[in-house]
């Protein structure tokens, strides 16, 4: 890709992208540009990607053909206010953070500019990130081809409708960290029963990463393969009885919801 890319900001969010892009090819090191605060991370990110990274926020607006804005939610209009006049015409900028609206983009900038809301998640680090992007009237279709590619340069993406984006922090951007909390609880249980801590982990995370590949690939509903495990009087259906008792199922959709709750107060202005 022959494209200048553009950070401001270089946390988790931003160094998982940055790692999958280099990682398949898409874009040199040196093609890539970004910003922190701290020099900590300066230091800790030249090390580990040997990309341009600097605390000059507007030097990085300035020069970007795609320019990620990979800030926290309650700093996005203070960094918009410093940098919306060095950001050129026809730069794609794309948002990476719940709750900033298309229409709060337009406003901070005070003008028309290309934005793309996206809402990435930190599996995109190893390769198999799933993005979700949501592009405003401005952006054309070759730009956002250009910016599918990005994402799916360290995962899969899809694009929605906006009206679906304040759902997509529960379904992907942070239900990793549902996950993690699945694969410790099953750990933990293996653990009691007597097995060293690390077959643990690597026994019930490829059990999860084997159970969601047999969904993608399948194309078979979760249940009928939920219940093609489940022998008659057996170990599967004891339990799956026992997780329903406790309201598995429930606590679950009860997390989802509060996480789209909370889009949707960041995206109202509220805290």
């Amino acid at each position: 890709m022959n494209k200048r890319i553009g950070f401001i900001g270089c946390g988790q969010m931003g160094q998982a992208m940055i790692q999958g892009m280099i990682d398949a090819g898409l874009v040199k090191a040196r093609d890539i540009a970004a910003t922190a605060l701290s020099d900590e991370t300066i230091d800790f990110v030249t090390d580990e990607y040997g990309i341009n990274i600097s605390n000059e926020n507007k030097r990085v607006a300035r020069e970007s053909d795609l320019l990620f804005l990979a800030v926290k939610p309650y700093v996005y209009q203070g960094v918009v206010q410093e940098i919306k006049d060095e950001v050129p015409e026809d730069t794609v900028v794309v948002t990476i953070a719940a709750g900033i609206t298309l229409d709060a983009m337009k406003e901070a900038f005070g003008r028309n500019v290309k934005v793309i809301r996206s809402m990435p998640n930190t599996p995109s680090l190893v390769g198999v990130g799933m993005s979700v992007l949501c592009p405003n009237d401005f952006v054309t279709k070759e730009e956002l081809a250009e910016v599918m590619e990005v994402f799916e340069s360290f995962g899969e993406a899809e694009i929605v409708e906006e009206k679906l984006m304040d759902a997509v922090p529960a379904v992907s951007g942070s239900s990793p960290a549902f996950i993690y909390m699945l694969i410790e609880a099953m750990a933990d249980a293996a653990v009691q029963q007597g097995f060293p801590r690390d077959k643990a982990y690597k026994m019930v995370s490829q059990t999860v990463q084997g159970a969601a590949q047999m969904v993608k690939e399948t194309g078979r509903h979760p249940g009928e393969l939920k219940d093609a495990v489940c022998t008659p009087g057996g170990t599967t259906i004891a339990g799956v009885t026992k997780l329903e008792e406790a309201g598995f199922r429930n606590a679950v959709i009860q997390g989802m919801t509060a996480c789209t709750e909370k889009s949707k107060a960041l995206s109202e202005g509220k805290k």
